[in-house]
């Protein structure tokens, strides 16, 4: 890792299931990230408050209800808004394999789907984040 990166991880919407996210955060810190975990209920505007506040280098999310189509797309557009396009977002819950690609075209850079090995998403992060420091 060139450097400690900055990780917001954020529940946007109205899923109250945060095991699996609490488990990336912890993953994530274990290999050397800084993660800020925003809580359950965020709406995407808080969630881009968050990482503009906090200085991030990415934000991963977590949607487990179905909105993710709705939801991920929003806070791409909203830490747009706050001229953050170049935090990374990446995502992960219950998506079908058939949003993926849509959800990519939408500016969400990587998705994990349950069972993906924690190694696996803290090296592309860290593998990602290395790549835009140049």
């Amino acid at each position: 890792m060139k450097r400690t990166y900055r990780v917001v991880v954020a529940k946007p919407g109205l899923d109250g299931h945060d095991r699996g996210v609490k488990v990336i955060a912890r993953a994530l810190r274990d290999a050397g990230f800084e993660v800020i975990y925003t809580g359950l209920f965020q709406t995407p505007e808080q969630v881009a408050e968050a990482a503009l506040q906090e200085d991030a280098d990415a934000v991963g999310l977590s949607v487990l209800s179905g909105a993710h189509l709705t939801l991920f797309p929003r806070v791409v557009d909203e830490l747009a808004a706050r001229g953050l396009d170049d935090v990374l977002v990446f995502g992960g819950g219950i998506i079908p394999d058939a949003d993926i690609a849509g959800l990519r075209d939408r500016g969400v850079a990587a998705v994990f789907t349950p069972g993906a090995p924690l190694d696996e998403i803290t090296a592309w992060l860290e593998q990602a984040l290395d790549e835009r420091e140049g």
